[in-house]
């Protein structure tokens, strides 16, 4: 059922740590039905999810655990330790997977074969976090401090043949980065911002023309990774938020997926239609007990189709 509800207030937290069923309210944005809790609290934080018929199916990062996650089909988890950190990953044209890990890049070959790149600098005090490909089949990941100073971090680019670039320099916590369908538009977070931004792109230019495309109020959550769907919708993951937001591709606030934790963290499309949207959460900052749901993988029933996840061309 979907309905629209005006005014705001949040929800409140449970004596069990949970989320009470008074939740935020956003304006005229469409609240669809709370996303459905899909395995235990399996990651401490749960990020990066992403859907490829290449993987048969799920994976996602327990990001600090440096463990990539997969959802088997019978609804069992796999875990695999790649490193220090587990940032960010897709597919490969040829098979495996590009991975960020924790100060640079690690190839994954299509027999599991896992070669860490040289790294990218050695200030043990800064790590990456999220990343994507872009249409022309190039990875992008970003990197933060770990006590978040200002401007530590960078968002750094694995071209193909290995070489790599520093595409944006002075970023706090670099997030979620994803493409608009023709491919001619990118949104990045850096979510000290508390904003979505969106650049122009094309192959040659790379990322030009940054400019915000929305804004979020501090008090409705962080912007953390974010997603594009075939029609163009932008959904965002606000953390500390306990919810997912799809905004039209003019930047108005569409759609509001619930779900029962406050640490939402990443979101993607998956399922054999596209059609399902898979929200990662996480217990960073909680204390033992403290909201028993968060770290688990969560789906919602969205209405509108995902398009299949750009791989590396490496």
């Amino acid at each position: 059922m979907v309905f629209r509800r005006s005014g705001k207030e949040r929800g409140d937290m449970t004596a069990e740590g949970g989320i009470s069923l008074t939740c935020r309210v956003l304006g005229e944005g469409k609240v669809l039905p709370r996303a459905e809790r899909i395995t235990d609290a399996v990651t401490f934080h749960g990020e990066g999810p992403v859907w490829s018929s290449r993987w048969g199916g799920l994976r996602w990062v327990d990001m600090l655990a440096g463990d990539v996650m997969s959802l088997g089909a019978d609804g069992t988890v796999g875990r695999r330790h790649v490193g220090g950190v587990a940032a960010a990953l897709r597919p490969r044209r040829g098979g495996g997977a590009v991975i960020g890990v924790e100060r640079g890049f690690a190839l994954e070959e299509a027999d599991g074969t896992l070669t860490h790149l040289p790294e990218l600098w050695a200030d043990q005090g800064v790590r990456m976090n999220d990343g994507g490909c872009d249409p022309d089949g190039r990875f992008y990941c970003g990197s933060m401090a770990y006590d978040k100073t200002t401007g530590a971090g960078a968002l750094y680019r694995l071209d193909p043949d290995g070489s790599t670039a520093v595409v944006l320099d002075g970023v706090t916590v670099s997030n979620g980065l994803e493409w608009s369908p023709d491919g001619a538009l990118a949104y990045y977070v850096d979510t000290a911002a508390q904003q979505v931004a969106v650049f122009d792109y094309d192959g040659a230019s790379g990322l030009t023309g940054r400019r915000t495309f929305v804004s979020i109020p501090e008090e409705d959550g962080a912007p953390d990774g974010l997603t594009v769907d075939a029609q163009g919708g932008v959904w965002v993951a606000l953390n500390q938020g306990g919810e997912v937001r799809r905004y039209t591709p003019a930047g108005a606030l569409d759609e509001v997926v619930e779900v029962p934790v406050r640490g939402v963290t990443a979101c993607t499309f998956g399922g054999p239609a596209l059609d399902e949207l898979f929200i990662t959460t996480s217990r960073e900052g909680l204390a033992p007990g403290d909201d028993p749901p968060a770290g688990s993988l969560f789906r919602a029933a969205v209405g509108v189709q995902g398009r299949p996840v750009r791989e590396f061309a490496g």
